[in-house]
């Protein structure tokens, strides 16, 4: 969509969609609260991003900021959060925003062709299975955004990759980003009371990426908004390490020394919880991954309070992530985001091997390389 507005100001546009409405995954992003983008701007913003560098130009040229003035423009206000986030004013719904692109898009002549699959390509031509049959349509330039693979029930399934691969076109499997862990050994007695339960304020470490916030307990292992950003690095690890865990800070903004400090010579091992503000699913995690001799040693309490090992065994199914990673691989794309080997054919969106964390990263991306086809084709 994107795309299709900055190209229609100067081009015919035609836009076409395998659901019978556009923008189903957009909304998707609408639950909970719909997250634009953020207000991290230059480095901060792009040091989000990976493979490092490789977007740099791409969100410098459309950033943030630039994301606002945007949505600004289509009568979309928007407000930065406690967080960093940036969401529409308040009282605005996710489809108000989607039905102000759809309206812009109209305005400005595009096209919209919809319960058009894609099935297949050449570097004239793109053909399509509709109700119809077979419906083959040719460009001048083409821009795909066929989007990852998580989150299928709006269409997003990723079965588009083997028509790429028979191209010859470089790709990378999917992959889970942005996801649960998968925890061996849970006991499942206190699992299945404490499903659903929070861990407020606590760090999560995989090798040198450390997550303050909030996980909560699942009947397979951790979820959460500190989860979530770690699960790239946990990947990663999965991919190469026999072993691999992440660990447990719970109290992230204490030293060793001040914990230490509060343990007394008459202290009992029973009043860890109360002296430490411990919740009865805290306790039920150290117990459940130490031993008695941790409870009995006050040091080595307060080392694992400060760094709790917990095994991962996988993460949770790519149907389950927010997000996920491969697709186009980026070594098969010039910088202004063609194929090398049809290069009047554009890639946005999830649909290449880039990552980042929630926030509203995700959808800055998406924006930020939309934008970038479609300035990148108008060029002289």
């Amino acid at each position: 969509m994107m795309a299709a507005l900055e190209l229609s100001k100067l081009h015919e546009v035609h836009l076409y969609e395998k659901g019978k409405t556009l923008g189903r995954k957009f909304l998707v992003a609408g639950k909970g609260g719909f997250n634009l983008s953020n207000q991290d701007t230059g480095k901060n913003l792009q040091d989000q991003y990976a493979p490092p560098r490789f977007l740099d130009n791409i969100l410098q040229k459309f950033d943030t900021q630039k994301t606002r003035a945007f949505l600004e423009a289509l009568e979309i206000p928007t407000y930065i959060g406690s967080s960093g986030r940036v969401f529409p004013e308040k009282g605005i719904k996710p489809i108000e925003v989607l039905n102000a692109f759809k309206n812009k898009l109209i305005a400005q002549g595009v096209q919209l062709h919809f319960e058009h699959e894609f099935v297949d390509f050449d570097a004239t031509k793109v053909s399509f299975q509709t109700s119809l049959g077979t419906h083959v349509v040719s460009f001048d330039r083409c821009v795909f955004a066929l989007g990852g693979a998580s989150w299928s029930v709006t269409g997003s399934n990723g079965n588009w990759l083997e028509i790429f691969q028979k191209k010859g076109i470089e790709t990378k499997p999917f992959a889970p980003s942005n996801c649960g862990l998968d925890v061996p050994g849970l006991n499942p007695q206190w699992t299945k009371d404490l499903e659903g339960k929070p861990l407020k304020n606590i760090s999560i470490r995989c090798q040198d990426k450390n997550v303050k916030g909030e996980a909560v307990l699942t009947e397979y292992g951790l979820e959460g908004n500190a989860v979530y950003p770690i699960a790239a690095v946990v990947r990663e690890n999965l991919a190469t390490a026999e072993n691999t865990a992440v660990f447990l800070d719970f109290k992230p903004s204490h030293t060793v020394e001040q914990l230490l400090s509060k343990i007394g010579p008459q202290t009992r091992t029973k009043n860890y919880r109360y002296l430490f503000k411990l919740s009865k699913l805290h306790i039920s995690i150290l117990k459940n991954f130490t031993d008695k001799q941790t409870y009995t040693t006050p040091s080595l309490f307060v080392e694992t309070l400060k760094n709790l090992e917990i095994p991962i065994s996988s993460l949770r199914p790519i149907e389950e992530a927010i997000s996920t990673v491969g697709g186009i691989a980026t070594e098969a794309l010039n910088p202004n985001l063609s194929l090398k080997k049809i290069p009047n054919i554009y890639i946005a969106g999830e649909m290449f091997d880039w990552d980042t964390i929630t926030g509203g990263y995700l959808l800055q991306g998406c924006f930020s390389t939309g934008y970038a086809v479609a300035q990148n084709i108008l060029k002289p």
